[in-house]
C-alpha cells in the first residue's frame, strides 16, 4: 500500500510518502518538507497565529501532493513542539476542523519508543540489547532494551533547536555560554543515566536522527551518496575532537564541512554538546548511526496495526 506520514516537528515539517507491506522494508516514493522552525514560532507557551498558518499551509499542501501521489492511509503525529506549546490542542483541533487531518500529540516517551522500533527492525535481533539515542529539534530521546518494545524510554529537553534558542545568542556563540550549556546538559542527562545503565551494556549503541548522522558524516563517515546500507559510526573519540572547534566557527563557516546545510549550520554546536555529553556519561566509545528512526518506527507500527 502506499501511506503518507506527516511528521510536524519542532524545526521540520515533513510529508513522506513510503510504499509498504507488512514483512518489507518501507520504500521512500516521495518527499516533501519545509524547515518551519515550530518552537521558534512558541511566544511564551502558545504558538503564534504565523506559526499556525504556516502550518494550516504545509497541511493543506501536503493533502494535494498526498493525493496527487495516490497516497491511500495517511498517518500525521506532533512532537514536542506542539506537545509543550499550551495552545496547541486548541491549534490542532482548527486545523482538523479546516483540512480534516487528525495529528496525533506523541508524548516523548513514545517517540522514544518508536525510533526504538524502527532501529530493532533495521538491525533484527542478532544486535542483542539496544540503546538507541536521537536528538530532534525539541528533545533527546534515549531508549534500551533487547525486543521491540524498550524497558525504558526517556524524553528529555536536550533537543538542538531548543538549546539554541535557549542558550546561544550570539554566532558564534560565547565560550562561557558553551561551558554553561555544557554543565546543563550533562546534568539533566546524568540524571537518568542509572535508569538505562541498570539493564547493563548495550550490545549495540545506535544513533538516529540527522544531527548524528552530520556530526559522523564531519568526522569522516560515508557520504549521503553512498546510500543507507553503507556503515556509518559516529566515534567518540573524533568528536571530542570538534566540540570546541564547531562553537569557534561562525555558522556561515560550518555550513561548508561535508554533510551540513546552510539552514542546519546554526544548530550543530548544540548538537554536538549533546552528543558528546551522552556518549560520554553513558560510556560509549562509538555510536553507528542508524538510517530509520522515528517516522520509520511509525510507519512499522501503523503497518502493524492494519495487516495485524
Amino acid at each position: 500500500m502506499r501511506l503518507g506520514v506527516l511528521d510536524v516537528g519542532s524545526n521540520t515539517v515533513h510529508l513522506l510518502v513510503v510504499d509498504a507491506h507488512r514483512g518489507a522494508r518501507p520504500l521512500p516514493a516521495f518527499s516533501h518538507k519545509e524547515e518551519m522552525r515550530l518552537a521558534a514560532h512558541l511566544e511564551g507557551d502558545r504558538l503564534t497565529e504565523e506559526g499556525e498558518a504556516r502550518l494550516t499551509a504545509f497541511v493543506r499542501d501536503a493533502l494535494r501532493i498526498a493525493e496527487d501521489k495516490g497516497v491511500e492511509d495517511l498517518v500525521a503525529f506532533a512532537t514536542s513542539a506542539v506537545r509543550e506549546a499550551g495552545n496547541g490542542a486548541e491549534v490542532l483541533a482548527r486545523l482538523h476542523a479546516s483540512t480534516g487531518v487528525d495529528i496525533q500529540v506523541l508524548p516523548g516517551p513514545e517517540e522514544a519508543r518508536l525510533t526504538f522500533l524502527a532501529v530493532r527492525r533495521w538491525f533484527g535481533w542478532s544486535s542483542g540489547r539496544l540503546l538507541v539515542m536521537d536528538i530532534g529539534g525539541g528533545s533527546l530521546e534515549l531508549a534500551t532494551g533487547i525486543d521491540e518494545d524498550p524497558d525504558v524510554a526517556i524524553s528529555l529537553p536536550l533537543g538542538v533547536g531548543r538549546l539554541t534558542r535557549e542558550w546561544f545568542e550570539s554566532d558564534p556563540p560565547s565560550a562561557e555560554r558553551v561551558r554553561e550549556l555544557r554543565r546543563h546538559v550533562r546534568a539533566e542527562i546524568a540524571r537518568r543515566v542509572g535508569e538505562i545503565s541498570r539493564y547493563g551494556r548495550p550490545d549495540h549503541a545506535v544513533a538516529t536522527s540527522k544531527t548524528f548522522r552530520q556530526l559522523a558524516r564531519i568526522t569522516g563517515a560515508p557520504p549521503s551518496s553512498d546510500g543507507p546500507l553503507a556503515r556509518r559510526e559516529l566515534k567518540h573519540s573524533g568528536l571530542t575532537e570538534w566540540v570546541d572547534e564547531l562553537a569557534r566557527m561562525p555558522a556561515a563557516e560550518r555550513a561548508s564541512l561535508p554533510g551540513v546545510s546552510e539552514r542546519r549550520a546554526a544548530l550543530l554546536p548544540a548538537g554536538a554538546v549533546v552528543a558528546d555529553a551522552a556518549m560520554d556519561l553513558f560510556g560509549l566509545r562509538v555510536l553507528e548511526v542508524c538510517p530509520w528512526a522515528l517516522r520509520e518506527g511509525v510507519i512499522l507500527r501503523r503497518l502493524d496495526m492494519i495487516t495485524g
